[in-house]
């Protein structure tokens, strides 16, 4: 039985793409216990998140793509603590804009399973956002951590450098729609609200719960 929790912070920031900046807020999230933890997408302040994490042993960061304002505070929230960062291959060129004299400790790939807390969380590659776009599933907390795959109501912005439409509405209709239904997604994209949205994914309304 999992003794995990789910955590969340919203940290700002500015992402820049294309030759543009915009200030933004991101979730941060931590799924782990009161002995160990992972981080989702360090973004913006490591100092933050590293007080998050407390004394507890933090076990891996995992970037679920690699724009800016989701990896910009990884290597130093990784030097404090001596954890992993992780990112999938695909996004390695994207990483080097941010970060061209430090790589990432491992890449993922569709599939693989990282443990925390008795929880496995299962990496689905859901590229179209960016190329190495991930989703993260845990089958027993219900929840899919996706990153910018999904924004409210809808699909994840392709408007940009290495985005493509087509293929993030592939991503979700063969990677996200085809989990259980009640499952829900747990996103990165905080609007300037700030409020937390969880989409139901498989229900034909797709409706949005806040």
């Amino acid at each position: 039985m999992t003794t995990a929790r789910i955590e969340r912070l919203v940290t700002s920031g500015r992402f820049s793409l294309d030759g543009g900046t915009w200030n933004v807020d991101n979730n941060v999230w931590l799924i782990g216990d009161d002995h160990e933890v992972i981080v989702i997408d360090a973004a913006h302040d490591a100092d933050v998140i590293f007080q998050a994490v407390g004394d507890r042993r933090l076990r891996a960061i995992v970037c679920t793509h690699a724009h800016n304002d989701h990896i910009d505070a990884a290597p130093a929230l990784a030097d404090r603590t001596g954890a992993p960062v992780f990112l999938h291959l695909d996004d390695r060129l994207l990483w080097k804009h941010t970060h061209p004299d430090r790589h990432p400790d491992g890449y993922l790939s569709d599939g693989r399973r990282l443990t925390v807390a008795g929880t496995e969380l299962t990496v689905l590659h859901t590229p179209g956002h960016t190329p190495g776009a991930i989703c993260l599933y845990a089958e027993e907390l219900a929840t899919v951590f996706t990153g910018d795959t999904l924004f409210q109501g809808g699909p994840g912005a392709t408007g940009r450098s290495y985005s493509h439409f087509p293929t993030i509405i592939r991503s979700i209709r063969d990677r996200l729609l085809t989990l259980p239904p009640g499952s829900w997604a747990r996103r990165n994209r905080v609007l300037k609200c700030r409020v937390r949205v969880a989409l139901s994914i498989g229900e034909p309304s797709s409706r949005v719960k806040t």
